[in-house]
């Protein structure tokens, strides 16, 4: 099945009077198309058709985990007459062809240079937020091909109630142009609001120090730019604090974080990779957990199950696993909260993933709103933070 080209995008004029999602999709159909890898492999237990038709599908949908948190190797299916190869080519030559290139650039200018009259919307931040992926995406068509974005420095401040506000920088690495799975190079609007979160009510999440016993051992799933183990690392001087992630990309930027924020205390957060689908018993990881954290890291039904499995196995008997996922009602990854309520449901038909005769399931879910124009992506209407715990079978 051939891909999607811009020459059948509808006509700038006709466009009037549509829905700001409606051309955020269109918008999103030409980023795959150009700076998206096709055909994300697949993990072993995978075996799905290959084709383009299905990027405009529903998240629970959509069949190819393409956040890579597992490894993978790809699985050919039987009957299915469009090969991954094939769907390759198809858009590579699409990609190479000039005149469709040229009508997506003019395309995109016109819709950036006609957008109050197109779009009646009375939301004025999702109207800006629209112009800016157009326009970012215009740019990124007239740059030359051997242009590299630059590393971007971001700093946060983070009130603590009682205490001195939480200060930290991150580097946001480029996102590779050829490998969809470098997400985790950049810090994503679900981790600024969660440990904007964390620093305002720390004993919320179990992030305190009882004065007692042990401190706390906290582990993050999914860390990228580590930003939520960096608060904890903060907030908890005497705990032991472990960022994980499965990219090798990702975990250097992650441990030039953890330095940056520590200097010679580096070994505040201690970095690890960890595949969720073989979640490893070395140290680090070789001791259970009291607080599990993780933030926007599920793209797939599958990344679910992973998570459910791995946390089953590094969280200790009465700890929590507090995750916050994006609510998107448009796009691609269109339903990615269900996920979560589906696979951590106590009603759920009886699993392996148990216990000492308990089982992880979700306790309470809080809506979260939308944050301020520059935090999180546009697709993202508002977030769920979920209080995952230990519940008798």
């Amino acid at each position: 099945m051939a891909p999607i080209s811009p020459t059948s995008l509808p006509p700038i004029r006709s466009l009037a009077g549509s829905s700001i999602a409606d051309i955020s999709k269109k918008i999103g159909g030409l980023k795959e198309l150009y700076w998206t890898t096709p055909v994300p492999l697949l993990p072993p237990n995978l075996s799905v058709k290959a084709g383009f038709a299905r990027r405009n599908h529903r998240f629970d949908e959509f069949k190819i985990p393409d956040s890579g948190y597992a490894s993978a190797v790809v699985s050919d299916d039987e009957g299915d007459d469009d090969s991954p190869e094939d769907a390759s080519n198809d858009m590579d030559a699409l990609r190479a062809d000039p005149f469709e290139r040229t009508f997506a650039i003019q395309w995109l200018t016109g819709l950036v240079g006609r957008i109050d009259e197109l779009v009646k919307d009375d939301d004025e931040d999702a109207r800006e937020r629209l112009v800016d992926d157009a326009s970012t995406l215009l740019a990124r068509f007239t740059r030359p091909d051997d242009y590299e974005e630059p590393d971007i420095t971001r700093k946060f401040v983070f009130p603590v109630n009682n205490g001195a506000p939480v200060q930290i920088e991150l580097n946001d690495a480029a996102l590779s142009t050829s490998d969809h799975t470098s997400v985790g190079l950049q810090s994503w609007g679900s981790a600024i609001v969660f440990g904007e979160r964390l620093c305002a009510g720390p004993a919320a999440f179990g992030l305190v120090e009882s004065g007692t016993g042990p401190a706390p051992r906290v582990l993050e799933l999914g860390a990228g730019t580590g930003l939520l183990s960096i608060v904890a690392g903060k907030l908890l001087p005497q705990a032991t604090v472990v960022a994980t992630d499965y990219h090798p990309a990702i975990l250097v930027n992650l441990a030039a974080n953890v330095s940056t924020n520590f200097g010679h205390a580096s070994n505040r957060v201690h970095v690890a990779p960890l595949d969720w689908s073989k979640p490893s018993c070395a140290p680090p990881l070789d001791e259970p957990f009291d607080v599990v954290l993780a933030a926007d890291v599920v793209y797939h039904p599958e990344h679910a199950r992973w998570l459910r499995g791995c946390v089953t196995r590094l969280l200790r008997p009465g700890g929590a696993f507090h995750l916050i996922v994006p609510v998107r009602t448009t796009g691609r990854h269109e339903g990615v909260d269900r996920t979560i309520d589906r696979v951590f449901s106590r009603d759920r038909e009886a699993d392996g993933d148990v216990q000492n005769g308990s089982r992880l399931a979700i306790l309470d879910a809080v809506e979260v709103g939308r944050q301020s124009a520059g935090v999180g992506r546009a697709d993202e209407s508002g977030y769920r933070l979920f209080n995952i715990a230990w519940v008798p079978c």
